[in-house]
Order: structure tokens, then C-alpha cells, then sequence
């Protein structure tokens, strides 16, 4: 049987990648794929229980939840198991052969079980690391995971998953701002992420309407920053361009912070920049469909600390 590509990539030598839901006789590759990534680390004490994997406890795992497979030129080259109970997840045995690894292949397969659990309407994701590999839970807090709990020398890590919504026009992406306009408060950041054209500045037009302030609201690519104060006695609206800046520093040399806590803030281009303005923000990430002659935006937004966790609600029912 075909299996069908949850996603398809080229490596940096051409291969091609495919992420494809496993198939049932799928257990017993996975299993050996998962003992030889495993079984490829430095040894630890206790043993990682991957060390024990079978083919019946993979299967006991794909039926009650789900994985991802990733095969390079067809041969199986890594794989991920996920667990669903409600609206937690959990990721599981994140494996790459020795030959395949140091080329992004976990970073696909992992990016396609998040989408694939966002999709499925999943809040929160958590995974166990070891604290005795340092580089790999960095890996896993780059993805926006941080560490919940420690027992001895293992740590949970979780992150939130994003609420999808779908705007078929620009309009219902203008709409979808207006929207979270009604939620939004004084002190709010919002950064904002996408391809150029997929509607980061049409959103933010959305949310500027909604809270009633004044001025036309335009990409700020060659000012970096343009203040709009409220029509109606709400927070002003600031709206940032970080795509020409570099660091942290350079957007604290916008001094933004004189205006956070009295304005709501969208730093557009801000991803890997803006996170230290706040504790808690709201990431915005809006994706083009795949198919070019779909205009349907993807809207992903993922609440960061606990004021937007609280809000998730309202979020997804916007």
C-alpha cells in the first residue's frame, strides 16, 4: 500500500524525504530504527527504556496513538511516536538512524507531528529528556519547549500547540483581527511571523479596526515602528517591522518598552527577536495553502505564559 506524504523535502545532497504515517507492518522497522538510534548515544544510567523497545509494544503504541515516519529515498531513515489522551499529547522515541542524522530529518518529523496534533485540536504537548544530554534539550527549548518538572535526571519538557483557524480571503483575515480585538489588553504582544504576502500586515489592519485607533496601517518596513493611538480611549496599537533587525538589542534601541504596558504590541518578522519584551506573548504564524490556486490562509496561534494560556479559550472561539 501507498503510503501518502504527511510532507516531502529534499536533503542537502538531493535525497528526497518523505513524512508518511506508518502503516500496521510498519512496527517491526520502526523498532529496529529506534534501537540502533538509541543504542548509537553515550550510556547512561538508568538505561533509556528504548533500549528495550519490541515490535508489539511500537504496535501497542501507533494503535493508541499515532507516528511519523520519515523515509529518505524510500528506506526508513527515523521515526516518532506520539500519544494522545484528551487534549495532551505526548512525543515519544524520537529516532534517526547513525547515517541519517545532523541533516534535519528530526526536525521535519517533529514539525509534522505538532501540525498533525494542532490539526486534531490537541492544547499541550510534553516529551521526557535527559539532562545528561545537554544539546538535545536545547534542541527541544529551541522548538519552544521548556522544562516543567525534574525527577533525578529526567526532565519533562511541554510546550502549548497552536489554535488553527482557516480565513479563505483577505477579508477573513482582516475579520479574524477584529475579532481578537475583543481580547486583546493593554500590555499584549503579539509577535508575528510568515512568508512575505501571507497576511501579517492584513491581520494586524483587522486588529486595529477592531480596537478603534487612528491612521492607515501599513507594513512599517521602512520606519520599523509606527504608533496608532486609540479613537475610542483604548491602548494605542504598535505596530514593529523587525525583518532588517538582527538582535534583541537593535529592537531595544526601538524603546518599546516605554510604550508595552500602556499599548498593544505586534512586532511582524519579530520570531527569534521579540520573545525577551515579555513574559507571555501571543505568536502569530499565518501560512499560504499548499496549493497555489487556494488562497486559504493558515492561522496558527499559540499562547505563550499565563495570560494567554488562560485566554486559549476565547482563542479558540474566535
Amino acid at each position: 500500500m501507498q503510503q501518502t506524504a504527511l510532507a516531502e523535502t529534499f536533503l542537502g545532497d538531493g535525497r528526497l524525504l518523505r513524512i508518511v504515517e506508518p502503516l500496521p507492518g510498519d512496527s517491526e522497522a520502526i523498532c529496529r530504527l529506534i534501537l540502533e538510534a538509541f543504542g548509537g548515544r553515550p550510556a547512561v544510567d538508568p538505561p533509556p527504556p528504548a533500549l528495550f523497545e519490541t515490535p508489539e509494544k511500537v504496535a501497542a503504541a501507533l494503535d493508541g496513538g499515532f507516528g511519523v515516519l520519515a523515509l529518505v529515498d524510500g528506506e526508513p531513515a527515523g521515526a516518532v511516536i506520539v500519544s494522545v489522551d484528551g487534549p495532551m499529547a505526548g512525543i515519544h522515541r524520537v529516532s534517526v538512524r547513525p547515517g541519517y542524522q545532523r541533516q534535519g530529518i528530526a526536525a521535519v518529523m517533529v514539525d509534522v507531528a505538532l501540525e498533525v496534533l494542532t490539526a486534531r485540536g490537541v492544547c499541550a504537548v510534553e516529551l521526557v529528556a535527559r539532562a545528561e544530554f545537554p544539546k538535545v534539550v536545547g534542541w527541544w527549548q529551541r522548538r519552544g519547549f521548556a522544562e516543567v518538572e525534574r525527577q533525578g535526571t529526567s526532565l519533562t519538557l511541554a510546550r502549548q500547540l497552536p489554535v488553527r483557524k482557516a480565513a479563505a480571503t483577505a477579508e477573513d483575515t482582516v475579520e479574524l483581527g477584529r475579532r481578537l480585538a475583543a481580547l486583546v489588553r493593554a500590555g499584549d504582544l503579539i509577535i508575528a511571523s510568515g512568508d512575505l504576502g501571507s497576511g501579517k500586515t492584513t491581520f494586524t489592519q483587522g486588529l486595529g479596526a477592531g480596537l478603534g485607533v487612528a491612521g492607515a496601517i501599513i507594513s512599517p518596513t521602512f520606519v520599523l515602528s509606527r504608533v496608532h493611538p486609540s479613537t475610542v480611549g483604548g491602548p494605542a496599537l504598535v505596530h514593529v517591522d523587525a525583518y532588517r533587525l538582527g538582535s534583541f538589542a537593535e529592537l531595544e534601541d526601538l524603546d518599546l518598552e516605554l510604550s508595552l504596558d500602556d499599548s498593544v504590541t505586534v512586532v511582524e518578522w519579530g520570531a527569534g527577536i521579540a520573545e525577551g519584551l515579555a513574559e507571555g506573548y501571543l505568536e502569530l504564524d499565518i501560512r499560504r495553502s499548499l496549493d497555489p490556486e487556494d488562497d486559504t490562509r493558515w492561522i496558527f496561534l499559540t499562547p505563550i505564559g499565563d495570560r494567554w494560556t488562560a485566554a486559549r479559550p476565547e482563542l479558540e472561539a474566535l
